[in-house]
């Protein structure tokens, strides 16, 4: 059994971190939301997917260098202010299974944020939503880390907290585990991830591990 684990909200708390500047920087260029607005609409989406929508609902062109914009700010605010998920190294430590990283960020955000939270160490392998055509809820990302790993679909397990990112385990075949343990998650976000498919929805890290037995 492989665990996929997503990166944003599930291994560090950096939801509610990364809707702040996105609503800060979009607001600065002309496109006024609240860090609200972007957690409803793009939580778990990748940037590619993100700017698609945001051009389309506003019939506008984006600046070139606004992923740089926003990289520059979140990685500083990363450096000071990221958090791991409480819980979360000594929940993967206490599971003996290959373990992997797939997320709608970019390499250096997934590096980074590891790096800062002291969980490097835990991943051999990173997959970001960068490497495959089609972002969360398509399948790609998580069938693309499978084939890496030399894992079936129907062996993985995936632990996410978007709606996004269950959608997508589902469609590759997978099994899921839903988690409403970070900060940006509201009363409404288990029902949230229910409605996408997840049959599991945890609030703790802690439960992680007998919940990953149950599929052994």
């Amino acid at each position: 059994m492989l665990l996929i684990f997503d990166c944003d909200g599930v291994l560090v708390d950096s939801e509610a971190l990364a809707c702040e500047i996105d609503a800060q920087i979009l607001t600065r260029i002309g496109l006024p939301y609240s860090a609200e607005d972007i957690a409803r609409k793009f939580v778990g989406v990748s940037f590619k997917d993100m700017v698609a929508r945001l051009e389309a609902e506003h019939a506008c062109t984006l600046p070139a260098d606004l992923g740089a914009q926003l990289d520059s700010a979140l990685f500083a605010k990363f450096e000071t202010d990221l958090k791991p998920i409480d819980g979360i190294r000594e929940t993967i430590l206490s599971l003996p299974y290959p373990r992997c990283v797939a997320s709608s960020s970019t390499p250096e955000r997934i590096a980074l944020s590891l790096r800062v939270t002291g969980l490097s160490d835990l991943f051999d392998s990173i997959f970001s939503a960068t490497q495959v055509e089609r972002g969360k809820p398509a399948p790609d990302l998580f069938l693309h880390a499978a084939k890496s790993m030399s894992v079936n679909p129907q062996d993985c397990v995936v632990i996410e907290d978007s709606a996004a990112g269950v959608q997508g385990a589902l469609a590759a075949g997978m099994k899921v585990i839903g988690f409403v343990g970070g900060v940006h998650c509201g009363p409404e976000h288990a029902e949230k991830l229910r409605q996408a498919g997840a049959s599991i929805v945890i609030e703790r890290m802690t439960n992680l591990t007998k919940t990953v037995q149950a599929f052994a």
